[in-house]
This record gives structure tokens, C-alpha cells and sequence, in this order.
């Protein structure tokens, strides 16, 4: 199990109240929330081999050189290399590392990239076990494949409690995307579609279905490009025209959607789920000084059934 750690802790901050406070005061809606839905997810999915990806840049500069409006909108405003955060939330990052630390869970990062890029390359290296993918990020979709070790997506955009499980013929059936190469059909679907949330433009005029439809079509990004390049009749003057003024951004934007598959990244510990490696002490000094309560218990539960 691969998971999205920024995804479930900026998730866990605005699923709870903030009137969740350690004994100083201090907000910890966001430590106890992540607690609580890691404990479920190993409690429910019991993954033999588990590890938290961080981000280590949240926009990496080879990104932004590509396309400058990349995440531009999320840009601290007395800050420009930090992202806008919620003041009550940066605190509480510290404690969930401790936790998974004392917890004994193996975090991964790799100098000048997103959890994104980690994530990539602990997939697409996974030549002996199964792979889940625990994130509220729809760009994770391109990892989904068959084989030669199975990769899916559980994606939790609505929430835990209304996970969806995504392999190659979940996805295919959602996008109308080819089931033999579905993950790299959304990535390419997504590159035309656009991400306002990511400050991806897209191509104007070409919405998903569409988008979707011209992959699938002319079987890759680059083959639909050629096509319109050279004036295929099966393409509208329309849907020609709109690449032909997109071609600055459709030349930039798939190294910024698709992750990075050779980062160098750092496994911080071994990753099997720890069992003689949890600090149980350590977690209970956490549990008191933060008032963590129940989240701590049951995480413990849920690491040594």
C-alpha cells in the first residue's frame, strides 16, 4: 500500500472541526483524522508492506519551468516557494510524523519531487507484491495496470467511507478509455481536459468526454497530434483548430501531468507492516501529550492485531 500522506492529512483537516485541540490548545483535527483513517485502511485492507509518500517540493521547479501556471494559485502569498496552508494545519505535520515514526511505518520521499513522483516509482519498480494506491488525486489514475504486478487506485475523493477500487478495467469503464492501456489514456485524456485545481489550462473547447473519445480514437496523444497536423479527415477544422492553438501547452504539459518513474527516491525504513517495530510507549507519550485519544488506539490495534 502506497499512500498519498499530504492527500489524507490535508483531507483529515477539513473533514474535522478544529475544536479538536491537544491540551495547549493546539488544533490536532488533522493528526487525529489521519490516524483514524490509516487504522481503518490496514485494519480493512490489511496490506502486507505499507509506506507513506511525502512530498519533498509540492511544486517542483521542473515543473513550473515547463508550465509557470502550474499550481501558481496555491502559492503562499508572502512566500513564493511555499504552498498556502492553512495556519492551523502546518503544525500538526510535524506530530503525524512522529506518529508514523513511533508507529513504525516506512516513509519515502525524493529531493525535488511530489509524493506524486514517489509514488510512481514504488509502483512501477513493485515486481513481487500487488499495489494499492490510497489517494484523493485523480493523476494517480495513470499508474493503474495488470501486470507484470498488478497496480490499482483506491481513490478516496468522497471521503474513506466511499472508496472507489480502480484497476485498468475500472478506469476503462469510467472514461471510456481503452482497458489495455488505461493508465497512460488518463493521463493523456487528462493533458487535454486540463486541471484548473493544478492550473492546467487544457485544450480550450475540449472537455473530457471529448478528450477521451480522441485518445481512444487515434490510440495516443502524440498519434491525434500527428493526425491533426497533417489535416485528418476525421478530425472537425474545429477540434484542429483548438490543438493548433494549444500547441505551446500540449508541447509542455505532459511532463508536467505524468510522474516522474526514475526519481531518486529514499525508503526511510524497511516496509513490511511493523509489528515488534512499534513503539508503543513512544505512541502513548504522543497520545497524551497531543490528546489524541482513540485515533492512537486504534492505530496501535490496528498494527498489532
Amino acid at each position: 500500500m502506497l499512500v498519498d500522506s499530504a492527500g489524507l492529512w490535508f483531507r483529515s483537516y477539513y473533514a474535522l472541526p478544529d475544536s479538536l485541540t491537544a491540551p495547549d490548545g493546539t488544533p490536532v483535527n488533522s493528526v487525529r483524522g489521519f490516524c483514524d483513517m490509516l487504522a481503518k485502511l490496514i485494519t480493512d485492507r490489511r496490506p502486507s508492506r505499507l509506506v507513506a509518500c511525502l512530498d519533498n517540493d509540492w511544486r517542483p521547479q521542473f515543473r513550473v519551468d515547463a508550465l509557470p501556471s502550474y499550481k501558481a494559485h496555491r502559492v503562499a502569498a508572502d512566500d513564493p516557494a511555499a504552498e498556502e496552508v492553512p495556519d492551523t494545519l502546518s503544525p500538526q505535520v510535524p506530530v503525524i510524523l512522529e506518529v508514523l515514526d513511533a508507529a513504525g511505518i516506512a516513509t519515502a520521499e525524493a529531493a525535488g519531487y511530489e509524493a506524486d513522483d514517489v509514488i510512481g516509482v514504488l509502483a512501477d519498480r513493485e515486481d513481487r507484491d500487488a499495489v494499492e494506491v490510497v489517494t484523493g488525486d485523480r493523476d494517480l489514475f495513470q499508474l493503474v495496470r495488470a501486470e507484470p504486478t498488478a497496480v490499482r487506485v483506491i481513490y478516496i475523493g468522497a471521503g474513506l467511507a466511499k472508496a472507489q477500487n480502480f484497476g485498468p478495467a475500472e478506469l476503462a469503464a469510467k472514461y471510456a478509455l481503452s482497458v489495455d492501456r488505461a493508465g497512460d489514456d488518463y493521463a493523456e485524456m487528462a493533458v487535454l481536459r486540463g486541471d484548473p485545481s493544478d492550473g492546467l489550462p487544457g485544450v480550450a473547447g475540449i472537455g473530457e468526454k471529448t478528450a477521451a473519445k480522441l485518445i481512444t480514437q487515434y490510440g495516443s496523444l502524440d498519434a491525434l497530434l500527428a493526425a491533426a497536423e497533417g489535416g485528418d479527415s476525421g478530425l472537425t477544422p474545429r477540434v484542429r483548430g483548438k490543438l493548433a492553438e494549444a500547441a505551446d501547452y500540449l508541447a509542455a504539459a505532459p511532463s508536467v501531468v505524468r510522474v516522474v518513474r526514475d526519481a531518486p527516491v529514499v525508503l526511510h525504513r524497511p516496509d513490511p507492516i511493523p509489528q515488534s517495530t512499534v513503539d508503543t510507549d513512544r505512541l502513548r507519550a504522543l497520545q497524551s501529550t497531543w490528546g489524541l485519544g482513540a485515533s492512537i488506539d486504534r492505530l496501535i490495534a490496528a498494527l498489532t492485531p
